[in-house]
């Protein structure tokens, strides 16, 4: 999900190792299954690597998918196949880019003997798709090259699903990232804590509310300009954290964005000022320190240069004219529903401990407030790329 924490994760499948050898064998695999190990610390799938027997046989992730998350597992699944399908399709239309390493996208692995790319054992839903080898993912930028890097490859998946119809796609997620929608569902929580009256809320809690009530118009900023056919639907892919982009394990290029189920329709604006919000914050998303918070101006820079480089033959003129207003309102998003959270009793977002959504939606906030004194060189930056590439 395009957030820090994920809703609380279901408990790990409690058969033994050789029930999921038996799962993974459920799919039309190249060779018998060798040994299925946990994979990653994914807060919402289970996740599982799988080997097979053979010599230079390749690996699979096999993931058991969160459908209190993704209610309608099917529809995930045909987003996924549609986007894999379109994009491969597209590579193999393009000629190859000087010095770049293949652009990768993960491939869905039909049942054995059967008619859909899922197995249900025991009501659980299972899925596996190939594996992207010789490859990493980070937590954090490490310099700028990798700031541009990450901008590429999000700018690289927008590019190849530009043309895929969004009417073909699932929205899998109804509501995802509208912000008035939090706004609304924020308003009506405050409205109703009456077990916390300001007397008894702290003055970080005071402090995030009068933040909200002072950018309330924020809100509505993209959702008006869809509604006035000034920004469109596109497919997106509606968690382009920075570990979700995939680097070469030597060179350092993006090779691949990966966790596609959030694919949906949407608008490009919100993964771009989602990423921007996961990669600019040097301090991360789970810091206490967030008076330090602040956004990286240089990292955005290289970013956005990564991104417009693939990106800009398919965005309009209103697109470009809306960048920056998703670069600061993403992150006020993120901040309003962890506040909305705390406040109705931290019923949504996993938390270590008390006030933990408080803490991230000072984060986000702090950052909110940081893009704001940054919008001039921001919009500049916007601009001069922009201009780069004008007719």
């Amino acid at each position: 999900m395009s957030e820090s924490a994920a809703p609380t994760a279901p408990e790990a499948p409690g058969g033994a190792a050789s029930d999921l050898v038996a799962i993974a064998e459920g799919f039309a695999l190249p060779a018998p299954v060798a040994a299925v190990e946990p994979l990653g610390q994914g807060n919402v799938n289970d996740t599982y690597l799988v080997s097979l027997r053979g010599e230079g046989q390749p690996r699979f992730v096999l993931q058991r998918l969160n459908t209190r998350v993704f209610r309608r597992p099917e529809l995930v699944m045909g987003n996924i196949s549609a986007v894999a399908r379109h994009v491969q399709r597209r590579l193999g239309q393009e000629p190859s880019q000087p010095g770049r390493l293949p652009w990768q996208v993960p491939q869905v692995v039909p049942a054995r003997g059967g008619t859909t790319p899922w197995l249900v054992r025991d009501e659980a839903f299972w899925r596996t798709l190939s594996f992207i080898e010789d490859s990493r993912s980070h937590e954090t930028i490490t310099d700028l090259e990798h700031a541009r890097e990450i901008g590429y490859g999000l700018g690289r998946f927008h590019s190849l699903i530009s043309d895929l119809p969004a009417a073909e796609l699932a929205d899998t997620l109804e509501g995802f990232h509208i912000t008035p929608a939090y706004l609304a569902d924020y308003q009506r929580v405050l409205a109703e804590n009456t077990a916390a009256s300001t007397a008894e809320r702290s003055a970080e809690a005071e402090h995030c509310i009068a933040f909200v009530q002072q950018r309330q118009g924020l809100a509505p900023v993209l959702e008006e300009a869809r509604a006035a056919g000034r920004l469109q639907l596109r497919p997106i892919h509606g968690d382009p954290k920075i570990n979700n982009l995939l680097m070469a394990s030597g060179s350092g290029q993006a090779i691949a964005l990966v966790d596609l189920d959030t694919v949906k329709p949407g608008l490009v604006h919100y993964d771009i000022g989602d990423c921007l919000r996961s990669a600019c914050n040097r301090l991360g998303e789970e810091t206490r320190d967030w008076q330090a918070v602040q956004f990286d101006l240089e990292l955005a820079e290289a970013l956005l240069e990564g991104y417009l480089g693939q990106a800009r033959a398919f965005l309009t003129s209103d697109d470009f004219a809306h960048i920056a207003d998703a670069i600061r309102l993403i992150p006020f998003e993120l901040g309003l529903r962890f506040l909305t959270d705390h406040l109705a009793g931290d019923v949504y977002f996993k938390v270590s401990h008390p006030g933990h959504n408080l803490e991230r939606a000072l984060v986000q906030f702090q950052l909110t407030h940081s893009i704001e004194t940054q919008l001039p060189a921001i919009r500049a930056i916007v601009e001069r790329l922009q201009a780069e590439v004008a007719p």
